[in-house]
């Protein structure tokens, strides 16, 4: 096992590690910027390093500074949490050349599914179902017309680099293609530095279901269940529950085979999630595979009683898995807390925060790193907490959810807790009933 594990993140998710880490008697190491100093994960971890000014690209994305600071504690692992670099290649290779257990997939790993026309190849090869679309890249702007009237619009232009809804466009017919071509390929270049676009069919009233997997150096690999992360504003996911309301038996099985032939087809290790888009008809799709933690594993944590950063690295230390199959007990939902004002276009609202009061009581748990006193920098995410609630039910979820919203006081800044409020009380998300396109149509 480990010694001492150095967290190359920030917030809640390196507090989150840190705490894993002192029940399994490891040690940690806090980075930190200057903006971040008076940060819990600084307070709580055994020791702590400044890497640079609030800018993240000279702090949090600064890879010597990291390494520096990992050799000077003697770190022999690195945890690099979500976000960041979290699925850098180079980042992992640099670790893996200094070595420092880099807990997260190997640059193979990283490289084979962050290239996401790469990954449908792979995933078509595995057996996978994919959206009907290009074979790679796009060549040309005369290739995705011709390819669009054969598969038949709408389609969706994406950048094979891209994240988060950039260089993304959807198309409903011709005369449409040329502009969104080169919109998508520009804002892809800015934000990537890389252009390539791919096309798929476009799949309407789409579900967005992600299966959690785990997988071990020796070649096993399991699946963790379902999450459903459909309620989502402009591809930034607000709320995730397990198990979804959409899922059937039949559906989660067939899910489940399907995400464990994608991470067999790599021989993924460690813990990721494939994600699935499925129709109205419950066909599915595979969308893309993140290999990495996610942020709303608590969810699945929940409904598992699994701690999945201590799976995380157990199986980064070489501890062989079981291999078996988990399914939920019960129902869990998560509401990402963002300081964003929803009434003004979600505009960030960083600030110090003057009164906190975090709810509790049976089934209600809170993922935080902000105190009464913190400021929140504006430099980095908008999200400050994560509220996770588990219940026998999905209607009891979702009351103990209420509940737990209203009692969740956060005063000195604006945040998303009023819009989850009204989320909960909406009919259609009571019943079940809401796609991907659930927030385009809400009104709050």
């Amino acid at each position: 096992m480990f010694k001492k594990i150095l967290i190359a993140n920030r917030g809640e998710i390196a507090l989150r590690v840190i705490r894993t880490c002192r029940e399994m008697g490891i040690k940690t190491v806090a980075v930190y910027s200057t903006a971040d100093k008076d940060s819990l994960h600084v307070k709580y971890a055994d020791e702590a390093v400044c890497i640079g000014p609030p800018s993240s690209a000279l702090s949090y994305l600064n890879m010597p500074n990291l390494m520096a600071a990992a050799e000077i504690t003697n770190a022999d692992a690195i945890h690099p949490g979500y976000g960041f670099l979290s699925e850098n290649a180079q980042f992992s290779q640099l670790c893996q050349d200094s070595g420092i257990k880099f807990i997260g997939a190997s640059p193979e790993m990283i490289n084979s599914m962050g290239d996401k026309s790469n990954a449908k190849a792979t995933m078509k090869a595995a057996g996978v179902p994919c959206v009907p679309g290009s074979d790679g890249l796009l060549g040309s702007l005369e290739e995705g017309l011709r390819l669009a009237k054969e598969i038949q619009y709408p389609v969706i232009l994406k950048a094979t680099a891209g994240g988060g809804g950039r260089g993304m466009r959807i198309v409903w017919n011709d005369k449409e293609f040329e502009s969104a071509w080169g919109s998508a390929r520009q804002e892809a270049l800015a934000a990537f530095g890389n252009d390539g676009m791919y096309l798929e069919k476009f799949v309407q009233e789409p579900r967005h279901i992600e299966i959690q997997i785990v997988g071990d150096q020796y070649g096993k690999v399991c699946h963790l269940s379902e999450r459903d992360c459909s309620i989502q504003r402009r591809h930034q996911k607000l709320i995730e529950e397990v198990p979804s309301p959409f899922m059937t038996d039949e559906l989660r099985e067939a899910m489940g085979d399907a995400a464990i032939k994608a991470a067999s087809a790599i021989n993924y290790e460690g813990v990721g999630t494939i994600e699935f888009l499925v129709d109205k008809d419950r066909n599915f799709y595979f969308m893309e595979m993140n290999t990495r933690i996610q942020v709303e594993h608590p969810v699945t944590e929940e409904v598992i009683n699994h701690d999945l950063i201590m799976e995380q690295i157990k199986v980064a230390a070489g501890i062989p898995m079981t291999g078996k199959n988990y399914f939920p007990s019960g129902h869990s939902m998560e509401c990402r807390i963002n300081a964003e004002d929803p009434y003004n276009d979600f505009r960030p609202s960083p600030g110090t925060i003057t009164t906190l009061h975090k709810p509790g009581g049976h089934g209600v748990r809170v993922d935080t790193h902000i105190y009464a006193g913190y400021t929140i920098p504006p430099y980095y995410d908008s999200m400050i907490a994560k509220l996770i609630v588990k219940a026998n039910t999905r209607e009891e979820a979702i009351t103990k959810m209420e509940r737990a919203l209203n009692e969740f006081t956060i005063e000195g800044i604006k945040t998303t807790i009023p819009l989850h409020l009204k989320i909960m009380a909406d009919e259609d998300f009571r019943k079940g009933n809401f796609t991907t396109k659930f927030m385009e149509s809400f009104k709050y």
